[in-house]
């Protein structure tokens, strides 16, 4: 399960891009919170804290409990705007969810293990860094772990081969490949030679 992060926010009543830009100098991140039926609320939050909370994240996608002046309100990520250049965030939308708000999220996907299929010669090619799953807010984990050691030259990893976490569903189809180990040119034209 994905750990909850905390974070001070404040509303805000300044809107308009002019306004906006002076609120990004002064150190906020404008924002938003939407969802479960609550009224859509202005929010800006402290850019630095921010940020700091994305680098120790093991994606963009993931639980923050929003310290709203005493008030907290459990909130999903749901989309960052970065600035092409300098990557960082001009603007930040919060979905209102609670522990069983059924929520979709891209989570990163890590293999663990040596395939067999590398150690004679075979090259490990991972497809899906991410993974489309859906879930309730409090099963939501931070990262879908995937044992290869078992995969040889020619196979495939693929969604419907998998046990994920307890409560989670992947969205895409159980054919999709996570990860493969192909051969390599050395070995195809050293078979061909034979």
């Amino acid at each position: 399960m994905a750990k909850k992060h905390v974070l001070k926010a404040e509303p805000r009543q300044r809107t308009g891009s002019g306004v906006l830009k002076q609120m990004r100098r002064e150190g906020w991140v404008p924002s938003v919170i939407y969802g479960r039926g609550a009224e859509n609320k202005n929010l800006k939050v402290d850019a630095k804290a921010f940020d700091e909370l994305l680098a120790h994240a093991t994606s963009e996608n993931i639980l923050i409990n929003l310290d709203l002046g005493g008030a907290n309100q459990l909130a999903f990520l749901q989309a960052v705007q970065h600035d092409p250049l300098s990557g960082k965030a001009l603007h930040v939308d919060f979905l209102s969810v609670d522990e069983k708000s059924e929520i979709t999220a891209q989570i990163p996907v890590h293999l663990l293990g040596e395939p067999a299929g590398v150690k004679t010669g075979g090259m490990l090619e991972q497809l899906s860094h991410n993974l489309e799953v859906r879930c309730v807010a409090a099963d939501l984990p931070e990262v879908l772990e995937f044992d290869v050691t078992g995969l040889n030259e020619g196979d495939s990893l693929h969604i419907g081969d998998v046990t994920l976490p307890k409560g989670v569903v992947a969205t895409h189809a159980a054919e999709v490949v996570i990860a493969h180990v192909a051969k390599t040119a050395a070995a195809v034209s050293e078979a061909a030679g034979a």
